[in-house]
This record gives structure tokens, sequence and C-alpha cells, in this order.
């Protein structure tokens, strides 16, 4: 079993329940108001250590009732927690998300302590990033916490030849090329990968083009994800469809986190990219079906269970 690494986000989830989505000037009566763990890399870290993972968190939370609660969530998921720093000076992360009957959500994200946790913050701490990285196998990060950090956390992870997968989520337009140079694995869905582009992700054959584009920029291997038609996997020698499985969705809150997470520990068990692909798929495939974030990450039993 190797080591995974996750640098991301941690942020305390207030979710919304709704019969649909307002548009711009509309009220409309929500149903119920949760508050769950989640942020995109404690989605991810809590994922990987609840499906039997070797799995250390590194972020930050503030110094308060939120990021308490979050650290103990993620440590009783068996996730090391000591790399996640409580900051005095700043709050929690949040994100308010609203959940319509078909399932689908929309989100907006406070990022809190998130934004602040730069390359600066980690030099200042004790432990040496150089270190915790050169224990750890694969590294898995984000876009929810500082650019500067990622690409900060991706060149020292490349420079010691650790495997690098980074869900770009949220997407960002115009991020530089050196950015992706060396990075294994990228995962965006087919409107953030319309977003890295700048071009639209239409049909299958634009998104191979567009997925091309990213190996041009330095990425190994695409894996394009598209909800319920399924996902592909895109590099230098190979164009591979999985079709999703077939689920009721009620909530795809951590979907892809949990995708991500599950591939990623596949891949520390030695699983082939493509047996990765179909465990994360299977996994996430569960999670849509449950509301919530970490709420609805399924146990390896039950991702097992339901392998074909």
């Amino acid at each position: 079993m190797k080591n995974i690494l996750v640098v991301g986000s941690l942020n305390m989830d207030c979710v919304v329940e709704t019969p649909h989505i307002p548009q711009a000037g509309e009220t409309v009566s929500g149903r119920n108001v949760s508050f769950i763990p989640g942020g995109k890399g404690a989605n991810q870290a809590y994922t990987a250590g609840k499906l039997g993972g070797s799995v250390k968190m590194l972020g930050a939370v503030g110094n308060d009732s939120f990021g308490q609660t979050l650290k103990a969530n993620l440590a009783d998921a068996g996730v090391d927690v000591s790399g996640i720093y409580a900051l005095e000076k700043e709050t929690t992360g949040q994100a308010f998300i609203s959940i319509d009957d078909a399932g689908e959500n929309s989100i907006i994200v406070i990022p809190g302590a998130n934004g602040a946790f730069t390359p600066d913050l980690m030099e200042k701490k004790e432990t040496s990033l150089a270190k915790m990285i050169e224990k750890t196998d694969i590294v898995v990060m984000q876009l929810e916490i500082p650019l500067e950090t990622v690409l900060y956390v991706k060149e020292l992870a490349a420079s010691l030849h650790k495997l690098i997968i980074v869900d770009p989520a949220p997407a960002l337009s115009n991020i530089p090329d050196r950015f992706w140079e060396g990075i294994d694995y990228i995962k965006p869905n087919e409107t953030e990968l319309s977003i890295l582009t700048g071009k639209q992700m239409k049909t299958q054959e634009e998104m191979i083009d567009g997925a091309n584009l990213m190996l041009e920029k330095g990425v190994r291997n695409v894996i394009v994800t598209m909800g319920g038609k399924g996902c592909m996997l895109v590099n230098s020698g190979l164009q591979q469809f999985f079709p999703a499985r077939r689920v009721k969705a009620v909530d795809t809150t951590a979907a892809g986190d949990c995708f991500t997470a599950a591939f990623a520990l596949a891949l520390a068990e030695g699983k082939s990219c493509s047996e990765a692909i179909v465990f994360g798929q299977t996994a996430s495939a569960i999670a849509v079906t449950r509301k919530g974030a970490q709420t609805s990450i399924p146990t390896r039993e039950e991702v097992e269970s339901a392998s074909p």
C-alpha cells in the first residue's frame, strides 16, 4: 500500500435543500438546512481514508469550532491530520450549497483559512514540506487553495518523482502552461475542460481534442468525467471510454471528489489505470445516491459489493 498526501481545502458545508435552484431575482422556499463536513481536499482525504488508504491531509482551518469538527471527522476516517494548520486570524472555510430535487447543485465558497494556505505559511511551520512529500508516494490536489500553493507543491513533488493527481476544480482560465508540466493525471469534468482550454466541449470528439490540448501542455493523462454518461481516459497512446453505472442520483455534491480519491487509492494499491477508473466510478455512483459531501462516502465493503 502506497502513501497518499492530499493537499487542499477544508470547508464546513451549509447545505440547503430546495425544489429547484433559484434564478437571478427569484426567491424559493427551501426545505432543510444542515452543516456537513466538506471541502474538495477534505472530501478526497476522507474518502481515501474511509476506503482503507494510508492518507495524510495538508491544509488549513480556523481556530474555531468548524475547524475542530473538520479535523475530528477526518481523524475518524483514519486520516493523519497532523498537517492541518489551525490559524488564529482566519475562519474555517465555508461552502453554501443549494441542492434541487434532481440532485443537481450550485455552490458558493468562502475560502477563509484556505485562502491563507500559502507557500510562505508552509515554510513557517515546523514540519518540512519536502520531508512530508518524501514520505508519500501519491500527491492529490485541487484548486480551492491558492494556485501558487498548488504549483509550489507540484514542482516539489515532481522533483521528488512522486505521482501527481490534480482535480482542476474550481477550474480557472489562463493558468500558465508550466503549471501542467509533470502532472500525471488531471480529472476535469466537461465544464472544467471547457474553461481550461477556452473551447466548448459538447461532443466526445471535442472532449478528446480538449484533452489533447492539455497533453500538449505537459499533462500525461486526462480523465474527463461526464456525469451520468461516464468518463473518458486520454493519453498519448489511448482514448478509452468508460460508461457510467446507472443509479438514481439525489445529490452530486462530492461525486467528483469521491471518484478522484477512490481512483488514487486504487493506484496506491497497485491497480492499473483502467481498474482504478472503474473503482472510482463504482464509489462515486454510490455517493450520488446519498445526501451531503463526506456523509455520502461509501465504505470499502459497499464498493466491493457493487463492483462489476
